[in-house]
């Protein structure tokens, strides 16, 4: 065929250009890629306080959370498109499908003032350990993170997702095995471990349920597992990839959490650990032993560094699921539903930051920074509970009603991984209105008002009233166009 023939047949030319060659990834690449989503150093000061025992407690929730979650999201996702709200809304029911996806969205008000409240601690370290302490200096730093976010994020920015890599091996990976290799260190030449590491101490010390209420903090550790399961159609044997996936994610996930945990526990003291500041406490104290202290400052700021980039990663994310769901269905009033000229839901994100800010100011009014940490972390795992309790529920009833839809991966004994997930959901929930034996001398039930006025009031009575007083105007008519332009943004 001649060069003016080919020519003269651009339609099918451009039809196979057209074609979208389907781009596999490897189940290594997949595991790697979920355990840069679940893995931090964050949570495991809370987790040191515990010594040993830490490794039972993190076990735990991995066999009956992560893996239930893991196994039953990656069914949904490669049967049923957009995400937690298409699954509970076809399995239960349209306002069920909506609370699913505004708990998702409704636990970062509370995450982000946790998770920026390490990044104050850290950052501490940096300019004067104590501040560490300082509730004041705790919220004025959530609140000047937070605005940049938003303001950032506002801008359309593109390219932030890349940060997110970055900041695992610069935030997480380097400083975790610094962490663990030194204190191993520590221990060789002679000095005795902060915790006792002898095989009594494997389970934690019974004294009622307060004991384990800082388990619950380890579901949040492991959540976020529906976001990666939509990759699974992306396998190209799902059925004997994605557990080979999971289990390796497992392994290393668990890896990032234990042994830094236990770093930790071996370099600093249970009653003079900051669930906040525990980390840089860690370092701190070892370098001290080396006559290193010169690399606490660099630590501190890759910490912060990698908590920044997360935050800029995840702060768009959920909102506009949410956005995109209200527009088609009229969820939320036309005022949150507003985009700015670069396709950014700017006063989802405005509101959403007065709500942090206030939030914020729970850091400079509760007397103990860790104290106000920890409640923030339980309030923020329990909304996300609720989302996981719809997410079990729904998958039920999907295999049960749409036993022939077609599915890239159907987990092994479902009913029993959803039975084991919700039961396990509906325990930390519960639990979590206890508070810790750790944080004793308060009053039980201000502790209890606090977190059930916040996981329920922002978990169920919110989103109840959306539903209830929502209004025909509030679906835009041209919302399939504008929802188009902005996935695209």
């Amino acid at each position: 065929m001649s060069a003016a023939d080919a020519a003269s047949r651009p339609p099918e030319g451009l039809a196979r250009a057209k074609t979208p060659a389907v781009a596999y990834i490897s189940w290594v690449a997949l595991a790697l890629m979920t355990t840069a989503s679940v893995a931090s150093l964050r949570p495991a000061p809370t987790m040191a306080i515990y010594g040993l025992a830490a490794v039972f407690l993190y076990l735990v929730p991995a066999v009956v959370f992560l893996l239930p979650t893991s196994l039953v999201a990656a069914e949904l996702a490669s049967g049923w498109k957009g995400g937690v709200y298409n699954w509970v809304a076809t399995g239960i029911s349209k306002p069920m499908g909506f609370l699913a996806v505004w708990c998702q969205f409704a636990m970062t008000i509370f995450y982000y003032p946790t998770l920026l409240g390490f990044v104050a601690s850290t950052l501490a370290y940096v300019i004067n350990p104590e501040l560490a302490s300082s509730g004041v200096w705790t919220a004025l730093v959530i609140v000047v993170c937070y605005w940049s976010g938003v303001f950032i994020s506002s801008r359309g920015t593109k390219g932030v997702a890349g940060l997110a890599g970055a900041g695992l091996i610069i935030g997480t990976l380097i400083p975790g095995a610094l962490l663990v290799i030194l204190g191993a260190v520590y221990l060789g030449q002679g000095n005795p471990s902060a915790a006792p590491m002898t095989a009594a101490n494997f389970f934690p010390q019974w004294a009622g349920l307060a004991s384990l209420v800082l388990i619950v903090n380890n579901f949040l550790s492991y959540s976020g597992m529906e976001m990666n399961a939509v990759h699974v159609s992306a396998l190209r044997k799902p059925g004997k990839e994605y557990p080979r996936a999971i289990f390796l994610a497992m392994g290393l996930v668990l890896l990032i959490f234990i042994l830094p945990a236990l770093a930790i526990s071996w370099i600093v003291p249970a009653e003079q650990l900051s669930l906040t500041a525990g980390v840089m406490q860690a370092f701190d104290a070892v370098l001290a032993v080396f006559n290193w202290q010169w690399l606490t400052p660099i630590i501190g700021l890759a910490l912060v560094a990698a908590s920044l980039a997360g935050m800029l990663t995840w702060l768009a994310g959920p909102s506009k699921g949410l956005l995109l769901i209200s527009r088609q269905e009229g969820y939320l009033p036309p005022f949150l539903q507003k985009l700015n000229k670069n396709g950014v839901q700017q006063n989802l994100l405005v509101t959403q930051g007065l709500i942090t800010t206030v939030i914020a100011l729970g850091y400079a009014l509760i007397p103990n920074v860790s104290s106000a940490y920890w409640i923030f972390s339980v309030i923020t795992t329990q909304v996300y509970l609720i989302m996981y309790l719809l997410m079990f529920v729904a998958a039920v009833r999907l295999r049960r009603s749409h036993p022939d839809h077609p599915r890239g991966y159907r987990a092994p004994m479902l009913i029993g991984l959803c039975g084991v997930g919700f039961a396990a959901s509906l325990a930390a929930l519960l639990v979590g209105f206890i508070p810790p034996s750790q944080f004793g001398g308060g009053n039980p039930w201000i502790y209890f008002v606090i977190v059930a006025g916040g996981a329920l009031g922002l978990g169920l009575l919110i989103p109840w009233l959306f539903y209830r007083f929502r209004k025909p105007s509030w679906k835009l008519p041209d919302a399939s166009t504008e929802s188009e332009e902005v996935a695209k943004s």
